[in-house]
């Protein structure tokens, strides 16, 4: 990320709120919809409560996209808002442009480094200072079924990639679509990752997606994890090109199809069709990671202010995302759980208790590994280059000892 390479073009065009003031924060954000919105609205009654005046900055659309490119424009003209919503190592980008705040002294008077698994604290400092906070978890590796679905084929949840083979096997007998994809990049990546996760386990996800070591990525397990990969795409249906995720799930919620690979937001189109967990619909470990994890992290870092109130307020903000009260309402409105590991699950769901127990025991396993399908684990440009390959295997006759070659030259893209 060069900030000055942003055209002066852009600069003037751009029409954006003035700078916060005062006892104001201004928050760049994407949570627009549902229970996001929902979630927004609590923070700015927490934060008024404090005496602090709270002013959207709200970036629809594009995934964080287009909120990066409003981002990027207020920051070159020397008008960055107090905090935006920015993930894994692009938080490490900006701390390297000299724009973040160093609030440590918050997370030092929060005692944050006992509340937030290590990991996850790795990923909001930069130079071993706190730069942002985390506001939630999702986990990625989950699998959703359809029980009605398995025992009208009379098939069981799987544990393993054996079991998982025979389920699908049994599901399409009974004319049940056994997997409900969507042929989309990011999907693609998605189901990829759970794969390799299960496959290889936890030491090699980190050797391969997370330190990028070459010998690994070009070695004999990520063969067989696309051979794993290659054998599950035979049981994906024909429609499933350019599918929403949501479709896909919904799928699964009418029995159509038995299973999907999907993090937990997916979880809210069950809920939204009045599914109840367990009964209605079964959340699981992907197949070979049990007592692993892979999480996706929304955070707010934190831009330097030049105002003291300002900064004070600033302050206000990053405790308050950490706090118990915020961390529970959010992820009750999310889907998600609690970055914070000592938040109260009792009003959550079970699916989300079970994420957040596997979370605990993941971090003390060493197993808790950060989603490359979801910007946490790598570079852009490696994530990118790394995508295309997972999704031309997909959509191809490619071998996966030509993709895992492919995987490896890709892994050393900067």
């Amino acid at each position: 990320m060069k900030l000055k390479r942003l055209s002066a073009a852009v600069l003037a065009a751009s029409l954006f709120p003035v700078a916060a003031q005062a006892a104001d924060v201004e928050v760049l954000h994407w949570w627009t919809s549902g229970g996001e919105a929902k979630s927004v609205a609590e923070l700015k009654k927490m934060m008024s409560a404090q005496g602090v005046t709270w002013k959207d900055f709200a970036v629809a659309g594009g995934g964080g996209d287009n909120a990066m490119t409003a981002l990027k424009t207020r920051v070159v003209s020397g008008n960055p808002p107090t905090a935006a919503q920015i993930k894994g190592p692009a938080i490490q980008e900006w701390g390297a442009e000299g724009v973040l705040a160093d609030i440590d002294a918050v997370a030092k008077a929060g005692n944050w480094d006992k509340q937030l698994p290590p990991v996850v604290s790795r990923v909001m400092k930069y130079k071993g200072k706190y730069v942002a906070a985390p506001v939630n978890v999702h986990r990625v590796n989950w699998l959703w079924a359809n029980p009605e679905a398995f025992k009208k084929a009379g098939a069981t949840v799987p544990k393993t990639w054996p079991e998982f083979f025979a389920a699908a096997d049994k599901l399409k007998k009974a004319g049940i679509q056994p997997i409900a994809h969507g042929g989309q990049p990011w999907q693609d990546a998605t189901l990829f990752e759970s794969v390799a996760l299960g496959v290889g386990g936890a030491d090699y996800y980190n050797k391969a997606f997370v330190k990028l070591d070459k010998a690994t990525l070009a070695g004999p397990t990520t063969v067989k994890v696309f051979e794993t990969l290659g054998k599950v795409k035979t049981y994906i249906d024909k429609g499933a090109a350019g599918r929403d995720w949501n479709l896909a799930t919904a799928m699964v919620i009418n029995g159509k199809a038995g299973m999907q690979f999907m993090g937990d937001w997916a979880k809210g189109e069950f809920t939204a069709a009045g599914k109840v967990p367990g009964k209605d619909f079964i959340c699981t470990d992907a197949p070979g990671t049990q007592n692993a994890f892979t999480f996706n992290i929304d955070s707010l870092a934190m831009f330097q202010q030049k105002n003291p109130a300002a900064v004070q307020a600033q302050a206000k903000l990053a405790a308050t995302v950490m706090s118990p009260a915020f961390q529970e309402v959010f992820n009750l409105n999310k889907g998600s759980i609690p970055a914070r590991l000592d938040t109260p699950m009792a009003k959550f769901d079970d699916c989300a208790k079970k994420s957040s127990f596997d979370m605990s025991a993941a971090s003390k396993g060493n197993k808790l590994v950060p989603s490359f399908a979801h910007k946490m684990a790598m570079p852009s440009a490696t994530e990118g280059a790394m995508v295309d390959v997972i999704s031309q295997f997909m959509n191809s006759s490619m071998t996966a000892q030509q993709a895992t070659e492919r995987l490896a030259r890709a892994g050393a893209v900067r």
